[in-house]
């Protein structure tokens, strides 16, 4: 990455980082509350005309744009970040499985199939008396097996 694409990125990583913290304050909530009550009040001064109609249209149709995508980069660096703080206690804790690491990249098959283990270990937890004592399937499937052939 060149030094300007870089310098570029850091530009549109804060104006995203304070456009998302902007909107989601009270300031711009009254302002946007304070835009439509401009718009209604100047309503009898157009004449409630077509092209007042089309001012808020249009200036609402953009911003909605423009938030989506917004919102979703916002949505998806958070998404990230707790993916990366989870991964990093999973690979640091001795019980749980590391296989669980990076999880969200699987594809919707996998992840059902994975969903449906952890069905089975809930079910199995609810017949243990103490519920620590199995954290992985297998485990879970060899303890339960061991008390009941014995």
């Amino acid at each position: 990455m060149t030094k300007n694409s870089n310098r570029n990125g850091n530009i549109f990583e804060r104006v995203s980082r304070y456009c998302t913290v902007f909107t989601g304050s009270t300031t711009a909530f009254v302002m946007a509350a304070g835009i439509i009550l401009v718009w209604l009040v100047t309503g009898p001064l157009f004449g409630f005309s077509d092209t007042w109609q089309l001012v808020i249209n249009t200036g609402t149709t953009i911003v909605t744009f423009l938030m989506v995508f917004l919102i979703q980069r916002a949505q998806n660096k958070d998404s990230k970040a707790v993916h990366l703080k989870l991964n990093e206690l999973i690979a640091s804790l001795k019980g749980p499985s590391n296989r669980l690491i990076n999880v969200e990249e699987l594809n919707e098959d996998e992840i059902k199939i994975l969903a449906n283990y952890f069905l089975k270990l809930s079910e199995m937890a609810k017949k243990e008396s103490d519920l620590s004592q199995s954290h992985s399937i297998e485990e879970a499937e060899e303890l339960h097996r061991g008390k009941y052939t014995k």
